[in-house]
This record gives structure tokens, C-alpha cells and sequence, in this order.
């Protein structure tokens, strides 16, 4: 259980602090998680937008593609789109920065 539960701890750890992320971010990141586990921790995972759209009570595709490529350009995931409705897309959970050039920016409050 732990194994399974670190990935979404981590999550919550990194945006805690970031203002840019929704419960709707959090929602699709919890169920993509909830995917990976079901597949035994892989990754990356293919996966339809569909499916994590059911899992996460996201009803529009444009809010889920929206909250999906924020996830990518904040550094949290890495999605690899199919563009094919046919074809499932990829996402990665390591965010390698030597790859993506980006890591999670952490918010803190300004004391001054």
C-alpha cells in the first residue's frame, strides 16, 4: 500500500505550494495514478482520455485535455498524445528535467 500511496503523497507534497493546480488537476492525476496501479505500477501507461475522464468525474474532453497538458508543462507528468482517438496516449510519472528541460516549480509565500 505504501508503494501506491507514495506517488499521490509526492503529488501533494509538490502542489501544496502551486497555485496553478485545480481539484480538476487533481482529480485526473489521482485517477491516472489509480490506472498505473491497476496495471501494476507501469510506466509509462497508455491510457484513452475516456477512461480517466469516467474515473474522474470529468465530464468535458476540453477541461480534460486542458488539465492534462497543464500536468505536462508544470512538470508533473509527461503526456505523449496519440491524436488518434483510436490510439491510446502515453504518460509518464518521473519527470525527467534532463528530457523536459522542466521540473514542478514549487510556490512559496513571499516574506518580505
Amino acid at each position: 500500500m505504501a508503494e501506491t500511496s507514495k506517488p499521490l503523497s509526492d503529488f501533494f507534497r509538490a502542489i501544496e505550494r502551486d497555485p496553478r493546480i485545480g481539484t480538476t488537476h487533481i482529480g485526473i492525476y489521482a485517477a491516472l495514478l489509480h490506472k498505473r496501479a491497476v496495471l501494476l505500477q507501469a510506466n509509462p501507461i497508455s491510457v484513452y482520455s475516456w477512461e480517466i475522464m469516467n474515473i474522474a468525474k470529468v465530464s468535458s474532453p476540453a477541461t480534460y485535455y486542458k488539465c492534462v497538458r497543464d500536468l505536462a508543462d508544470y512538470g508533473y507528468i509527461i503526456y505523449e498524445p496519440s491524436y488518434n482517438r483510436y490510439e491510446a496516449s502515453k504518460i509518464h510519472f518521473e519527470t525527467r528535467p534532463e528530457i523536459r528541460g522542466k521540473r514542478p516549480i514549487i510556490y512559496t509565500e513571499n516574506t518580505d
